[in-house]
């Protein structure tokens, strides 16, 4: 099949834009009115995990004191760009879940225009609209519909990513410079972005003095770190974090292992496997200029937070999911136009069920609607509590402690007391000391190995000291070591929260 490949740009010549202004704002209203109207029910959802554990704490700091160093949380390698964001947007309507969330969203929806925008000119020359195909499936992504409203940096990493590849390629290097500036101040892994593209103007195609204007992400990047390291005394914030992030990171084991998630998730789970045989039959579509630059962005992305990052978390693949969405609608347009619709709709249909079905994998609860009851049910807890036992002592691990802590997370109206166990294992609840509390609150906080489908003897060594998939105290061994038994429990899609209370 012969497919016309689009000119790359040239020196001094500004491309066409794929769409006029006018086309551009009326396509970012209807993806901002689908996104919004989708997301309904979870405009005012409580702040989860990362949310509630470092962002909304760190933008909380920003807002109320004016410091970009947290104070309320531990301070990390991630630099403030959104967490000022959102500052500045409670400056402007006040702190509130729905503000924050609504932000969110429109910052979705400008991520959803630009993916369809670069898809658009990914895609010139061949049939079947696959620009439209392309931003469906990162819409309905079960990835990007749960990270579209919730305060993590991934999402607007996403979102500038797009905007400096589409500056790039209407070869506007400055400008493109300017917003991965804004790129590495929003999430540091993401300066592989400039380094790729000025790599590419400096070996590729000579143009050494637009490649040094790639220089200012780095030095924006690099004044965060010293003035991190400054004022913590670590380049990364704390040496947990390093640790965890990079020196375990980089051990053969959990490096392979990664890959071999990452190849899973990119290429077979929630029904990318169809897109995957797309790309096995019309890879030849997928070449030119335009279509390196951006694969070499996307390639450089992956093996970053794949090599780097301890927990390995789907979210961080939110740059590339637009690329991979894009290939799999051009590569599909060498299929007749029945069998492309058809594999188009299967595939649309397995994303959505990727909202509600839950992988035999351990992912995270984050990468779909389970994050939404693993929250409703924190949620239920706080509020029972601080009704019924407003001045109880509470025992449980993080992020429950944080939720009945702090109003401003959501959970309850005023703070309680909590005691804060290192995590939901007998001795790490015993820690705490024989009556130094007066309920005991137990929940799942990830999905369980056992019973899965890497629930082999292989794995069980190394995701118990990477992943600390151990099985939590049982409710005998809360009785017989702590005294305390079952009072009321709260359960959804085959996640629960419990209340124990002192045996009579």
């Amino acid at each position: 099949m012969n497919v016309e490949q689009a000119p790359g740009p040239v020196a001094g010549q500004r491309l066409k834009p794929p769409l006029h202004a006018k086309a551009c704002a009326t396509f970012f209203l209807g993806f901002a009115a689908l996104l919004i109207a989708i997301h309904l029910p979870y405009l005012k959802l409580p702040f989860h995990w990362d949310e509630a554990g470092q962002f909304v704490p760190a933008a909380l700091d920003i807002f109320r004191e004016g410091r970009f160093i947290p104070r309320s949380t531990v301070p990390n390698v991630h630099p403030p760009g959104l967490m000022a964001l959102l500052a500045l947007v409670w400056k402007i309507f006040g702190f509130s879940i729905l503000a924050s969330r609504l932000t969110m969203l429109i910052i979705a929806s400008f991520g959803v225009l630009f993916a369809f925008l670069l898809a658009i000119r990914l895609a010139r020359g061949t049939s079947g609209a696959p620009a439209f195909a392309a931003a469906l499936f990162l819409i309905v992504s079960p990835v990007f519909y749960t990270q579209s409203m919730m305060v993590l940096l991934d999402m607007p990493a996403m979102v500038l990513t797009l905007l400096a590849l589409l500056l790039f390629l209407d070869a506007r290097f400055a400008a493109c410079a300017a917003v991965c500036t804004a790129l590495a101040l929003v999430k540091e892994t993401a300066i592989t972005t400039p380094f790729v593209l000025a790599a590419w103007l400096w070996l590729r195609e000579g143009r050494r003095r637009q490649a040094l204007y790639f220089l200012a992400p780095a030095a924006a990047l690099g004044t965060w770190l010293i003035v991190l390291r400054r004022a913590t005394g670590h380049w990364l914030g704390n040496e947990e974090f390093a640790q965890f992030n990079v020196g375990a990171a980089l051990e053969p084991f959990h490096m392979g292992f990664a890959f071999l998630a990452r190849a899973w998730y990119l290429f077979a789970a929630d029904g990318h496997f169809l897109g995957a045989i797309a790309l096995f039959f019309g890879w030849r579509l997928l070449r030119g200029k335009e279509w390196s630059i951006v694969l070499l962005v996307a390639a450089a992305q992956l093996v970053l937070v794949t090599v780097f990052g301890g927990a390995e978390l789907e979210r961080y693949l939110l740059p590339v999911l637009p690329v991979l969405y894009s290939a799999f609608a051009t590569a599909a347009s060498i299929y007749s136009q029945r069998l492309r619709l058809a594999s188009h709709a299967v595939l649309i249909a397995l994303l959505v069920a990727g909202w509600f079905w839950n992988s035999p994998f351990p992912w995270p609860y984050e990468d779909n609607l389970a994050m939404v009851d693993f929250v409703r049910l924190q949620q239920s807890a706080a509020q029972y509590l601080e009704a019924y036992a407003p001045g109880a002592r509470i025992a449980s691990a993080w992020p429950f402690t944080d939720a009945v802590q702090y109003p401003d997370l959501g959970y309850v109206e005023r703070p309680m007391k909590a005691r804060k166990a290192s995590g939901l294992h007998l001795t790490e609840i015993a820690d705490l000391g024989p009556g130094s509390f007066d309920v005991l609150v137990m929940f799942v906080n990830k999905r369980p190995v056992r019973g899965s489908i890497i629930d082999v003897p292989l794995l069980r060594p190394f995701l118990r000291h990477y992943y600390d998939y151990e099985p939590q105290a049982s409710p005998e061994e809360i009785r017989e070591g702590l005294g305390y038994v079952p009072f009321k429990r709260w359960e959804r899609h085959g996640q629960w929260i419990e209340i124990y209370v002192p045996e009579p």
